[in-house]
Order: C-alpha cells, then sequence, then structure tokens
C-alpha cells in the first residue's frame, strides 16, 4: 500500500517564516474588520487562504491536510465543510476531542461531511494534554480517563454508524436505540489516527485506531513505541509521523535559516498539562543547550521548532536530498503516512513538494 502524505493547514494564522515571529495572515496579526488577511488584498479572506492552501497540496500530490483544533483555531469541521467545495479528491483530517461532542451528533455530523465531500472526511482523535487548554473547554477528567472516555465515544459512534438501532450504556456515555437518519446510511467511516503516548493511549489505540499517530521523536525511540502499540492493537497496526520540515537547497541554508529564527526567539512558558508525548520531547534532550545545533538529536533531527513556532518540538532540517534520505529511513521503519508541515504554510507546501517529494524513494 502506498504511503500517504498529507499537510497541515493552519487553522489559526500563519508567519513568514522560522526566522520571525512576526504574523502576517490570520489571527496571529491585528485583523481588519472581517478576519481579512492583513496586507495582502481588503477582500481576500483567512478562509481564501485555507483554500489555496489545500489548493497546492493537492495539485502536489498530498491525499489530503490536516485541520488541527485548539482554542485559537478556527472550528475544524465547519472549515472542512467549507474547503470541501474547493477541491476535488483532497481529504479533510479533522482533528478532535470526543470529549467536546456526543458521539451520536459527531455520527450525524461526520456522515453529512462524508456525504458532502463524496467520503473525503479522516479522523484526528486526540484525548486532549491536560493543563489550561484542557480547561479552556471545561474538562476536568484526569489523562487516563479521558482516553478511557475516547474508547467509549468510539464505540458508540461505530454503534450508531451501524445503521441498526444502537444502545450502549457506559461510565461516559449511555444511548437508546440511537441510528444515523436514513438519508446517510451507507456513507464510508472514516479512517482513524489515533495519538498519544502514554500505557492508556497505546491501548486505545490498538483497539480504534487505522494508524497510530505520533509526533517525530529519535528513530530508536520511535521504533520502540511502534513495537508497543503492535502488542497492544487487535489488527496489524499502521503508522503515522507528524513533523515540521526546514528544507533548503544546502544544508548550510537550511541551518541559517534556523539560526537567524533561533536568534530572535524567546522560550516560551512550559504549559503541556500531563501531556506524555511533551514529557518524551524533553527527555531526549540532554546536556546544555548554548545554540540551536545542541537540539539536533541525531542528524538532520531537530528538537527545537517548538522555540520558533506552536507545536512539537522535533522536525527534520537539512538540505532537500537529507530531508528525503530521513523520510525514506522513516518509512523503512514502518512509517505509512506523514502529516508534514512548515510556515508559511503555502509557500513552503509548495517547496516540499516540488523539491522534496520527488526524492523520497519509498514514495514510488
Amino acid at each position: 500500500m502506498p504511503v500517504e502524505l498529507y499537510w497541515r493547514i493552519g487553522t489559526h494564522g500563519d508567519q513568514p517564516s522560522l526566522r520571525r515571529r512576526t504574523p502576517t495572515r490570520g489571527d496571529w496579526a491585528p485583523l481588519a474588520p472581517g478576519n481579512l488577511a492583513p496586507g495582502v488584498r481588503d477582500d481576500y479572506s483567512y478562509l481564501e487562504h485555507m483554500g489555496d492552501v489545500a489548493r497546492a497540496t493537492e495539485g502536489a500530490g498530498f491525499a489530503g491536510g490536516l485541520l488541527p483544533s485548539f482554542p485559537n483555531t478556527d472550528d475544524p469541521w465547519a472549515a472542512a465543510a467549507a474547503l470541501g467545495r474547493e477541491t476535488s479528491t483532497y481529504r479533510f483530517m479533522i482533528a478532535f476531542q470526543p470529549g467536546f461532542l456526543h458521539p451520536v451528533q459527531a455520527a450525524r455530523m461526520t456522515a453529512t461531511l462524508q456525504r458532502a465531500t463524496g467520503g473525503r472526511v479522516v479522523y484526528n482523535v486526540i484525548s486532549g494534554g491536560g493543563g489550561p487548554a484542557q480547561l479552556w473547554w471545561g474538562d476536568k477528567v484526569d489523562h487516563d480517563d479521558r482516553y478511557a472516555r475516547t474508547s467509549e465515544f468510539l464505540d458508540v459512534l461505530r454503534g450508531v454508524w451501524s445503521g441498526s438501532p444502537y444502545s450502549f450504556e457506559g461510565r461516559f456515555y449511555r444511548v437508546e436505540g440511537a441510528r444515523l437518519p436514513s438519508a446517510l446510511l451507507g456513507q464510508p467511516f472514516p479512517e482513524i489516527y489515533f495519538s498519544g503516548s502514554s500505557p492508556a493511549a497505546i491501548e486505545a489505540a490498538g483497539r480504534h485506531a487505522d494508524y497510530y499517530l505520533s509526533w517525530l521523536e529519535p528513530f530508536h525511540a520511535l521504533a520502540e513505541k511502534f513495537a508497543q502499540v503492535r502488542e497492544h492493537s487487535v489488527t496489524p497496526p499502521k503508522f503515522a509521523v507528524r513533523l515540521d520540515v526546514l528544507a533548503r537547497p544546502t544544508e548550510e541554508e537550511a541551518w541559517a535559516e534556523i539560526e537567524e529564527g533561533w536568534s530572535n526567539s524567546s522560550v516560551p512558558a512550559d504549559a503541556t498539562g500531563d501531556s506524555i508525548g511533551w514529557q518524551r520531547s524533553r527527555s531526549f534532550v540532554t546536556g546544555p543547550v548554548d545554540g540551536p545545533r545542541d537540539l539536533e538529536v541525531t542528524p538532520n533531527v531537530w528538537g527545537g521548532f517548538h522555540l520558533l513556532r506552536g507545536g512539537p518540538a522535533f522536525g527534520l532540517v537539512g538540505s532537500y536530498a537529507q530531508v528525503a534520505a530521513r523520510l525514506d529511513e522513516l518509512i523503512e521503519l514502518g512509517v505509512d503516512s506523514f502529516i508534514l508541515a512548515g510556515v508559511p504554510h503555502l509557500e513552503e507546501a509548495y517547496r516540499v513538494g516540488e523539491n522534496v517529494i520527488p526524492l523520497v524513494k519509498g514514495l514510488s
């Protein structure tokens, strides 16, 4: 089965590059009336910018785009509904936390989107990292119980999707005779990308995931994590990795951009809650950090992206050929799907699509 490629679509604004933290599009910058993109055109909305990113990556051969969901983002469900009409085959990986939707409503929303888009909805199921971001949603359920709740949610959603009246009584949900409207029956059930690094997450992923999704880590750590997921999986799992990419014609050019971004950055407050993934990321960097290359844990694998933009710490930095080679190594490790990202989203989508992807041997 061919390896699939997704690109992150920024649902929360954009910035010009990792060199500067000054934003240029969306709500990372002062907004013109109507959420217009500053400095572009007075009739160009941020939704149109997201449409440009989707069309660019569809044309470059990406299977689809990840639509993130955080307190500071647009709603990914609504964005997917709008962007579906801007593309033809492009899939929309909707990130969401099951605790904030009822599974019966989620089933109806999803089946409606499947019918509207021709079956192009994919799930990125996340159970939340705790801390202030989780409390923003009003959610005080503790770490392991969030994964138990996610498992119940997906059980109910699948049951409702089956077409027959479905009843369920558990710790978190109770339904009686629930089913989809007859007009929505027969829509394809979305593929599930399931993320989480704790034992509770890995156990839940083994039950429900089509793809186990991990942030990028040093490759030996990923191999160990994949082995744990295989032990808990009901069926042979597939694996996906989410990572940022900074690729340039030469290694020197790539690191020069990192150096410039580093000189303009400030270390953000660590508000990661009880996320095991964040704790793992921190554990891979040992010793003093005096400059950006001290965060290069293995060749081209850099753990400082979170200092230059929001999101996971680890990504790939290097020449086009080096980044393609690292992606090939990940494919050999067992990765079946990638969610790639870079800022600015549109420009980097073209750069990666035109200069890196053609060099990845494992995609052919």
